[in-house]
């Protein structure tokens, strides 16, 4: 890597806050990046575009952007999480570049997944990676790609997803009585993994901004008891505040925005990665009930669209035996 001085860009994003059915995806992104130029946009151009319609092999830009539900959509989602993925420091030397074909393995990152995601009975049903690209042509573009972060001196030490089943956001909600709180708790558990890696460069993190919410201090204040917190500000659709530790072993600039997933390269892939685990996630589930109801028609688990399968799928949800608060949630 280059002898510049460094920072540490951290992007967190979520996919599937809003669905009835299936997992919350909360993605996360970890990038060591020279502090001149900090946009992986501009350093990674030519290679990385942000609008999918340019002449680049990887698109980053908001999930909604780079995924529509067509076989293009598909491909293109999946060419940016898994030839990013393959990129990470965090990986054994043999793996870099690579894609693993287990699914589990290769989107959780550093981040175990949870109890509640083990016991999913359609985890059996995740396709190998890659789903719908090509294995060659993705792997050229995994190597394309690491010539170009070579190029521009950019380092990706983690990225990753925890996904979150319907039965774990159910305890939540009758634990905390409130999606907010649920959320915030869930997102902190990235923010503290993200927090972790301080020691290697200072972090400048940015979240997408957590609906309504404008003031994290008091939060932030009693999640990391060991620093020091500075409010820097507080406005509509941008909030920010810097962390240090007061043991001296660094610090972390946090920024809240308002549609950060447009803005910001890290939260933007993060996005992807989100939205990436949340579709494999859908494909497994739908899978898994079409053995019990062959004719099934799939659902993307949105509130409309989930209640419609609901209503469809009574022999496979009796044969299957599974309680409601394991498909549905209760907010």
């Amino acid at each position: 890597m280059s002898g510049e001085e460094r920072v540490v860009l951290a992007g967190i994003d979520e996919a599937g806050l809003g669905p009835l059915l299936g997992s919350l995806a909360i993605g996360y992104v970890l990038l060591e990046v020279p502090t001149g130029e900090r946009d992986p946009w501009k350093r990674l151009r030519g290679t990385v575009a942000k609008t999918p319609g340019a002449r680049a092999r990887v698109v980053v830009a908001d999930s909604k952007l780079v995924f529509q539900r067509n076989a293009r959509g598909a491909e293109r989602l999946e060419t940016t999480a898994l030839s990013f993925l393959a990129q990470r420091a965090c990986l054994a030397p043999q793996d870099e570049g690579r894609v693993d074909p287990d699914p589990e393995r290769f989107l959780f990152g550093a981040l175990a997944p949870a109890r509640a995601w083990r016991a999913l009975p359609w985890r059996a049903e995740l396709a190998r990676l890659p789903r719908v690209c090509k294995r060659d042509s993705l792997e050229l573009t995994c190597t394309l790609l690491a010539r170009a972060l070579a190029r521009a001196h950019i380092e990706v030490l983690d990225a990753g997803v925890r996904l979150v089943p319907a039965a774990e956001l159910n305890a939540s909600f009758a634990e905390t009585g409130n999606k907010a709180s649920s959320t915030w708790g869930l997102v902190l558990e990235v923010l503290r993994h993200v927090w972790a890696r301080r020691v290697r460069a200072p972090i400048v993190a940015t979240v997408d901004m957590l609906g309504g919410r404008r003031r994290y201090g008091t939060l932030l204040a009693q999640a990391f008891p060991e620093a020091a917190l500075e409010l820097v500000e507080e406005s509509l659709g941008r909030s920010v505040y810097t962390l240090a530790a007061r043991d001296g072993s660094g610090t972390l600039r946090l920024e809240f925005r308002v549609q950060a997933d447009r803005r910001c390269f890290e939260v933007a892939l993060a996005s992807c990665l989100a939205k990436y685990a949340r579709e494999l996630e859908m494909h497994a589930f739908n899978a898994y009930f079409r053995h019990f109801q062959p004719d099934l028609v799939p659902t993307a688990g949105y509130r409309g669209d989930g209640a419609r399968w609901l209503a469809e799928a009574g022999a496979a949800l009796a044969q299957s035996g599974l309680a409601r608060e394991w498909l549905v949630r209760t907010r």
